[in-house]
């Protein structure tokens, strides 16, 4: 189920960021999580994301979808 949010944060060169949910939990995310599929997002941008375990343990937020 996706949930709103937005972008806190978001390095081009680095190609992550954190996600903050607006119910206060505040994710990562890599950049392969956007959907859309540009490797990019601003940070402040509102969006719909989903929160699922990582390769690493941790909880990430993906499959995120601006709201345009």
């Amino acid at each position: 189920m996706s949930l709103l949010g937005r972008v806190v944060d978001f390095d081009d060169a680095r190609g992550d960021g954190h996600f903050a949910f607006d119910d206060g939990t505040l994710l990562y995310f890599h950049c392969v999580s956007i959907a859309d599929g540009s490797r990019t997002i601003s940070s402040g941008a509102r969006a719909t994301a989903m929160r699922q375990t990582g390769l690493q343990g941790h909880d990430e937020a993906v499959d995120i979808r601006p709201i345009r």
